[in-house]
């Protein structure tokens, strides 16, 4: 029991920092007179961060063999790195359009573009309670926009060029890649039994990490420039940019330890109260003004989220006599993306 009650502390402590520091990132004006805004920048820094507390986890502590990097393993990490770097830029480009609560409320919906990727990419069939689950996921993010307060509205025009509709498109944009990402590492760790969780999180973030220098190292990149010139003004920007990086990082190590040691119904429990947690906690700290109405679409997510977990709760009481190991496996996958 101690050992649930660390781990639950751990997810809980560092992912709702680390939602928290993201806000603060991208919201925070600094002393300069500035915002952070070399998102880039930022995922690389998370990225080798990860790679680095993953590469301790899983080789020092846990004493795992490093993963043999043949050919075709290095090109699967690339398309997958690849994926994953031009991903999370999209959300940060949909933060210039719409708030933090509203893009988390809206990858929430996830669902739709992992579905609509299988079915396209692998052509997977889903049951009609996962429909269900998604018309109840996507009228929640759409209530939660229509029923915003006249305050929050006033906020978003001050906004320059602020474009609700675009913010939106950019983080279904962000789901889609997301879905492509899930598809491919699912299929990766499927077709190569060597590939787990661990050495997933630690190269993959590695290889991320490289892709992004190497755009940010061309010379008609300005960005790393610019952000470094952006720290050198606003030192304390350092400091919340590693909290952000440590807290997403080491929160994954806790995930894997629940997974091994306790299941994927415990995980999904925890880190679905963990995101009303983070939602909450920001309206509290950073003075978010939410309606009746968005206090209600809010609910309708989250119980379309418990209202999945309960079905797969009851489906695997029904197939415990005969249970599949990849089911940790691909409920790992489906929480690392929600870092």
């Amino acid at each position: 029991m101690l050992r649930l009650l660390i781990n639950i502390a751990g997810v809980y402590a560092c992912f709702l920092t680390w939602g928290l520091t993201q806000e603060r990132v991208t919201s925070t004006v600094y002393s300069s007179g500035q915002k952070f805004k070399f998102f880039l920048v930022l995922n690389m820094v998370q990225a080798f961060i990860a790679s680095l507390v993953g590469y301790i986890y899983s080789i020092i502590i846990l004493k795992d063999k490093p993963l043999v990097l043949t050919k075709e393993r290095t090109i699967s990490f690339v398309k997958i790195a690849v994926l994953c770097s031009i991903g999370s830029p999209f959300g940060y480009m949909a933060l210039k359009h719409i708030d933090y609560l509203t893009m988390t409320l809206a990858k929430s919906s996830k669902l739709i573009p992992l579905m609509v990727m299988h079915k396209l990419l692998y052509r997977k069939t889903y049951p009609f309670y996962k429909y269900i689950i998604v018309a109840m996921i996507t009228a929640g993010v759409f209530f939660f926009m229509v029923f915003k307060p006249g305050k929050n509205k006033q906020a978003d025009v001050t906004k320059p060029g602020a474009n609700k509709m675009l913010g939106i498109f950019f983080v279904f944009i962000n789901l889609v890649v997301d879905g492509s990402l899930n598809s491919s590492q699912e299929e990766l760790i499927k077709s190569d039994k060597k590939v787990n969780g661990r050495n997933m999180m630690t190269i993959m973030n590695f290889f991320t990490g490289l892709v992004l220098l190497m755009w940010l190292l061309n010379p008609w990149n300005p960005e790393l420039y610019n952000a470094y010139s952006f720290l050198v003004l606003n030192p304390a920007a350092i400091w919340d940019i590693l909290v952000f990086g440590f807290c997403g990082a080491i929160g994954q190590c806790f995930i894997f330890s629940m997974l091994a040691n306790y299941g994927s119904l415990v995980l999904v429990t925890v880190t679905v109260t963990r995101k009303l947690f983070t939602m909450l906690l920001s309206v509290v700290l950073y003075n978010h003004v939410l309606s009746t109405g968005q206090w209600l679409s809010i609910a309708l997510v989250f119980a379309a989220i418990v209202l999945e977990t309960v079905i797969k709760y009851q489906q695997k009481n029904s197939s415990s006599k005969h249970p599949k190991p990849e089911l940790l496996q691909n409920s790992l996958i489906d929480e690392k993306k929600d870092l």
